[in-house]
Parts: structure tokens; sequence; C-alpha cells
């Protein structure tokens, strides 16, 4: 029996040529490796490899959430180009938005490439879910949620995925502990829950 919640993650890859299987997609193996090792937490993976179609988005972010995932991250579909929806698909289905999400992740993308100004990545509440549009590339994926670490391991700049564990309490989800080596999350200490042993 484990001291931790378990908690029901969904992560959904949204990329027309990946879907069609002209490409392997890498967006899904990328998040779930790094939710496995970010998580003390015993983790059920909802998996989804979708086209980019915004109907199809919105009504896969709807079955995550109705099927009990707390957490939902998307990966692709947020750049300007013409097919990239998944924005407009996340908001499409939110109760309320998360804004400062989608500022952090840009702030952390410009540090590696200009381009980052071109990502309308969101972050939402639905119910008791919290939904947030990730980057396309695996390397991007665990920059934004990691952050930036100097040589000696020191956090340069916060990862979005620092905050996520508090905002899941707040909406009322399981309470997610982090291995701090991957990324430390926060809380302020009144919500910090004592061990259980």
């Amino acid at each position: 029996m484990s001291v931790h919640d378990a908690v029901k993650i969904g992560i959904v890859s949204i990329s027309d040529r990946a879907s069609s299987g002209v490409y392997e997609d890498k967006g899904l193996p990328a998040l779930q490796d790094w939710l496995t090792r970010a998580l003390h937490n015993p983790v059920t993976f909802e998996a989804r490899l979708i086209a980019d179609e915004q109907a199809t988005i919105s009504q896969t972010l709807v079955e995550l959430v109705d099927a009990g995932c707390s957490l939902v991250l998307t990966t692709g579909g947020t750049g300007p180009a013409l097919r990239d929806v998944t924005p407009e698909a996340t908001l499409a289905v939110a109760d309320k938005e998360m804004p400062g999400f989608g500022e952090q992740m840009r702030q952390i993308s410009l540090k590696f490439v200009p381009t980052a100004i071109l990502s309308r990545q969101v972050a939402v509440i639905r119910g008791q879910s919290l939904i947030i549009n990730l980057p396309g590339q695996p390397k991007a994926i665990a920059e934004t949620l990691e952050g930036l670490k100097d040589a000696s391991g020191q956090q340069i700049v916060n990862g979005i995925f620092a905050a996520v564990p508090y905002c899941i309490d707040l909406i009322g989800g399981p309470y997610l502990e982090t291995q701090d080596a991957v990324c430390k999350a926060f809380r302020p200490k009144n919500a910090i829950r004592a061990p259980r042993v």
C-alpha cells in the first residue's frame, strides 16, 4: 500500500502526421517518462494520440476530465500555423483560464529560442482538473516543466510544474508529491501535508 495518493493523468499528443502513422510520436513517451521521474505518486496514464482537429481535441479533453484525470497535459498544436488549434480547443472546454502557466512557459522557452513568442500555450481548469498545453518537442517539454538550473543544480528559472501540485490541491484533487531532484513542488507552509508512514 503506497503512502502517496494515486493519481490519474491524461496525456495527449496532437499531431496530424503522427496520428496518421507518417512518423513516430515522441510526445507521449516524453510526457510519461518525465512524469514518472518527477512524481512519487502511483500514476495511471490515459494516453491519446489525435489529429489537429479542434472538435476532436475538445472532446478528448472532456473525456479525460470525465474519466477522473486530475491533470491533463497536451503536446503539439500551439503555434501560429493554420492547423494549430490546441489553445482554441482547450479554451472551449474551460471553466477558468490560468494565464500564468502560458506566460511562464514562454519565459522559459525564450531563454532558448526567440521564436518562443510564437507559442500560444494555455492552461485551464475544467471541473476538478488542470489542463495544460505544452510545447511539441520532448526537450522543450522537459525544459518547460522543470525550468532552468545552473551547472551546480541551483534553480535559475522555475518550471511550471513547481506550481501544479498546489493548484491541484486548490481544486480538490489528489496530493501530488514530487521528486525534488527533478522538480521541487512549492506549497505555502500551511498547505504542506505531514509525511505519512
